[in-house]
């Protein structure tokens, strides 16, 4: 079925961060978009507001009768959907077209420039940086994102560019299906075990993936991944980093809470940039967003203004409070080497002050495959509080708890596990300097009452 030829979409788990993306994509185009989700969320409510016609319940009754119609129906799924979904087995059964979110991404990197952002961890910040940077330049584009962003309060940005931003995932391997013009590759660090079984699996599907890139685009790497790209001939290599490669930053100035540099790029180099989320680790991500923009049309005076202006993602290094005696953030970071980042640039903004964290750990499997690397990541901070695990698709493995990483912390921090329901009277009866939330999970509910409670002591 061809994108021109569907008059309406069903979501089976519509309120997932990337399959809303496509909702919304859709929704613009004028189609009738509905969907089935477990839960409502603040993010499902959004979308109804916007049309979507969405439901909490597995019933074929309650979906729309215009979504009945397989000749004009196009079902997309989440892989989280478990196979005896009954909403799923009907399409399955009366042979609807049936495509993974990954697969809509895929049709339209075939058919415009897929800019593509793949990595362990940073593709949503560079990706999001990246769309931000074109999308207010004279280039333009439109941008699929795996975050809100705050510029736009939105993870799709449609203007009917021939650019389109992507996020591409690599788990279950969704970003086999794209054919990017371009791509930024942030990290290979192992993750999603589960899925690819070892190190060397992983990498080889990172390496598949450069494969897809077409001939007269490009690849922009960081430097030192262990990955070995193949690429097709035509399709030019490029690197980058934070110190090294052909794009990098130099004159870097970290002072009183802003950070600014120049810009060294085989294209042109920058002067003046200043980063409007000014935390270190965006230095690296704010350079693979610049170099796929530079490379695609966007000038120095774009380039300056973007990155200015970028106010970052819901989620990703989001303040709540920042202020001289109290600071309070949200951050998705929820594999090791996130964690590690996350915690390197708090220590390296604020070198002088006490760092808590509150972490709730993602995935049973991800848990007994890194806690280790779990507690020494951890161990950067000055304190640390470990909530039980949050399982999303997962049964738990016996054995396997927040105590694992708890018994591997530094030896001598302070330290505390508690469950997620004591987080909220931990925090109450707790005197903090600066506290960061972190993981995927559903900690993050708690951040606008962690919030309340903290700008008390601010006055």
């Amino acid at each position: 079925m061809e994108l021109n030829d569907i008059k309406s979409v069903y979501f089976v788990g519509a309120g997932g961060i990337g399959m809303s993306a496509i909702a919304r994509y859709f929704l613009h185009r004028g189609l009738i978009v509905a969907g089935y989700d477990r839960t409502p969320s603040a993010l499902t409510e959004k979308l109804k507001q916007e049309g979507m016609d969405i439901h909490y319940e597995d019933d074929i009754n309650t979906i729309p009768e215009a979504c009945l119609d397989k000749a004009s129906t196009l079902v997309i799924y989440t892989p989280a959907i478990p196979a005896d979904h009954s909403e799923m087995e009907y399409f399955r059964s009366h042979g609807f077209e049936i495509q993974k979110r990954a697969q809509v991404l895929g049709t339209l990197t075939r058919s415009h420039h897929g800019l593509c952002f793949a990595g362990t961890h940073g593709k949503t910040t560079t990706s999001a940086m990246c769309a931000h940077i074109m999308y207010e330049s004279s280039i333009g584009c439109d941008a699929f994102l795996g975050g809100i962003t705050k510029n736009y309060g939105s993870n799709c940005l449609i203007m009917g560019s021939d650019n389109v931003v992507i996020e591409a995932d690599e788990f279950d391997r969704s970003f086999h299906w794209l054919q990017p013009w371009m791509s930024v590759i942030t990290s290979t660090d192992p993750d999603h075990l589960d899925i690819y079984g070892n190190e060397e699996a992983y990498l080889e599907s990172f390496a598949h993936y450069t494969s897809l890139i077409q001939p007269g685009g490009a690849l922009i790497m960081h430097t030192g991944l262990a990955v070995k790209p193949q690429l097709q001939e035509g399709v030019r290599l490029y690197t980058y980093s934070r110190n090294e490669g052909d794009f990098h930053a130099e004159n870097i100035v970290i002072d009183n809470g802003e950070i600014c540099f120049d810009l060294v790029s085989p294209i042109e180099n920058v002067k003046g940039i200043k980063l409007g989320q000014p935390i270190p680790i965006n230095i690296d991500n704010g350079i693979a967003a610049m170099a796929m923009a530079q490379l695609n049309g966007c000038n120095a005076d774009e380039l300056r203004q973007g990155m200015a202006t970028y106010a970052g993602v819901d989620r990703r290094f989001d303040f709540k409070i920042k202020t001289q005696n109290l600071v309070f953030l949200s951050d998705y970071a929820h594999h090791p080497k996130e964690i590690y980042q996350s915690a390197k640039s708090l220590k390296e903004l604020y070198h002088n002050r006490k760092v808590t964290a509150i972490f709730q750990p993602h995935l049973y499997t991800r848990t007994r495959d890194f806690y280790r690397e779990f507690a020494d990541s951890l161990s950067l901070l000055d304190e640390v509080v470990l909530c039980d695990i949050y399982p999303a698709r997962e049964q738990p493995i016996p054995g396997v708890t927040s105590k694992l990483i708890y018994d591997n912390l530094r030896q001598g921090m302070p330290k505390a596990l508690i469950s997620k329901n004591e987080v909220i009277e931990y925090v109450r009866s707790h005197e903090f300097d600066v506290l960061v939330v972190l993981g995927a999970g559903d900690l993050d509910n708690y951040a606008d009452e962690i919030t309340q409670i903290l700008k008390t002591r601010c006055k």
